[in-house]
Formats: structure tokens, sequence, C-alpha cells
């Protein structure tokens, strides 16, 4: 069973968003693949296991602050190890030093 996830908006560092623009470089993610979304402002990173029509299904490896690279084991009710989905719209680009706060423009 998997752990209900209620993902931020990725905003400006949406992958769906950036590769509208750019589709020639899109790629549906495989076992073994690592995306990342974005969960109560932290870095959410998920080995994916599967890949359902547009959702990724995978463990969550790690929970990472962005401001500071501090990880977590646990934000809320979501822990490394637990089974999540990720939707595609949900996924994001890891942030950039120093843009961790940037705004959707």
């Amino acid at each position: 069973m998997h752990r209900h996830v209620k993902w931020d908006e990725p905003g400006a560092d949406s992958v769906m968003r950036h590769f509208e623009k750019s589709p020639s470089g899109y790629s549906e993610p495989g076992p073994g693949d690592i995306l990342s979304g974005r969960y109560r402002g932290l870095v959410v990173r998920i080995k994916v296991e599967a890949y359902v029509d547009g959702t990724s299904i995978g463990t969550v490896a790690a929970l990472i602050e962005p401001q500071s690279g501090t990880r977590r084991k646990l934000i809320d009710k979501l822990a490394v190890g637990d089974t999540v989905r990720l939707p595609d719209e949900y996924r994001a680009f890891e942030p950039r030093p120093g843009n961790a706060d940037r705004d959707e423009n």
C-alpha cells in the first residue's frame, strides 16, 4: 500500500512545464530512476519501481531541506522508505543553490 501525499505545486521547477517547450528531451521514468517532487517545502527524492498512466510509483529515498541540504528521515507522516505515487504534473527539477525561493516568473 502506498502513502497518500498532497504534493506541492512545482512552480517554475516543473518538469512537465519545461518539456512542453522542448518535448524532445522528455522520457517516461522507469524502474531505478530517481525523481523529485516537493512536499511541505522539502525536496522528496523517489526511487521509481513502476510507471503507470502518467504516475510514478516508488520509494521515498530522501527528504531534503532545499536551503541547507539537510536530510530528514520524517516530515509529518511521510518518511524515508514509504511507498508513494508521484504524478507527472508534480515532478520537479532539483532546486539550484540560491534559487530555492524562486517564484514562478
